[in-house]
């Protein structure tokens, strides 16, 4: 009897030690993961400081000049400031929205409530992930050539908006899709079975639940949006008004400022012009340019925090 009981204490001690020796590997193995993922995020926050730091050096002092934000440029866009290419992204970015939401919330709620399963849906996934795949170079050549020149819309806000339209659409599709399918499916049974169609269930219920992640999604995208250059350059042009009147209502005048068939000039796109001309002064608006267009994406992001966490709690009730 001794012996047997022996042996099962030399039994019970090695399963001890093999399992305090596999605790032991486990803990130092996840404290080297987590030291390298340290690291990583560390490395990456440090490339994204310096170079938020990097541009605001260079533009800031630009930036706060004296009518920058508030006069037209001037010389080719070498003197003056950005007042109307600030004016014609936001004005951009408001179209393109207008136009792309509706189409993005319609096609997510199909797929997600109505589309059954099989080819349809499969079509559909495989157009949005191609979509979005694009390059803008490329979405912005198609603009070209079917909204500037087969529309005859031309060098156009418009054409623009329609062209950014294009790589929107997929970025918002796939949001709210997300935030519908993470909706518990508790709420949609509980809907139905009160007797609630699916398209009241959708609209009353769904929709305003996955409202905060679609909020912010929303929000993402304009950041996107905002900071594109590559497809205006072939729709909406690189050249704004010299002169621009907000206080006409004359659509078809080319000084309106809200005329949807007038050339307008993004930030992004300005930056792009007169980076090459190479003189201090330009160089000195291309500094501030981009500082300009980097705390406005900066902005897009912090809010998109934080309307995303104030609909979430006001959703939530907490």
């Amino acid at each position: 009897m001794s012996s047997v009981v022996r042996g099962r204490r030399l039994v019970a001690k090695s399963a001890t030690q093999a399992q305090d020796a596999y605790l032991e590997r486990s803990q130092r193995n996840d404290k080297v993961a987590t030291g390298v993922l340290t690291l990583i995020v560390g490395l990456v926050m440090v490339i994204v400081v310096s170079m938020v730091l990097f541009i605001l050096s260079q533009g800031i002092e630009t930036l706060f000049k004296p009518g920058f934000l508030t006069e037209a440029s001037r010389a080719n866009g070498t003197q003056g400031g950005v007042a109307y290419q600030l004016f014609d992204s936001f004005y951009l970015l408001i179209l393109t929205l207008v136009i792309s939401l509706p189409i993005s919330l319609g096609g997510a709620v199909f797929l997600v409530e109505y589309a059954p399963d099989g080819p349809i849906t499969s079509i559909a996934s495989t157009a949005i992930e191609t979509l979005s795949s694009l390059p803008s170079i490329v979405v912005g050549m198609f603009g070209f050539l079917v909204f500037s020149v087969n529309f005859g819309w031309k060098y156009s806000i418009l054409s623009g908006a329609v062209a950014l339209t294009m790589f929107n659409i997929p970025i918002l599709v796939r949001v709210i899709q997300q935030a519908l399918e993470d909706v518990p499916a508790s709420q949609r049974d509980a809907c139905l079975a009160m007797g609630l169609t699916r398209w009241e269930t959708t609209v009353h219920v769904l929709i305003p639940v996955a409202m905060p992640a679609i909020v912010t999604g929303v929000v993402l995208s304009a950041g996107r949006v905002f900071g594109e250059a590559a497809a205006l350059l072939f729709t909406s042009g690189m050249s704004s008004p010299v002169r621009l009147n907000f206080f006409t209502l004359n659509f078809a005048s080319p000084t309106c400022a809200w005329n949807v068939f007038r050339p307008a000039e993004s930030l992004a796109v300005h930056i792009y012009k007169i980076y090459g001309e190479g003189s201090p002064e330009a160089q000195t608006i291309v500094w501030g340019t981009a500082a300009l267009l980097m705390i406005c994406v900066l902005l897009f992001n912090v809010a998109a925090r934080i309307v995303g966490k104030a609909l979430a709690r006001r959703m939530t009730a907490e």
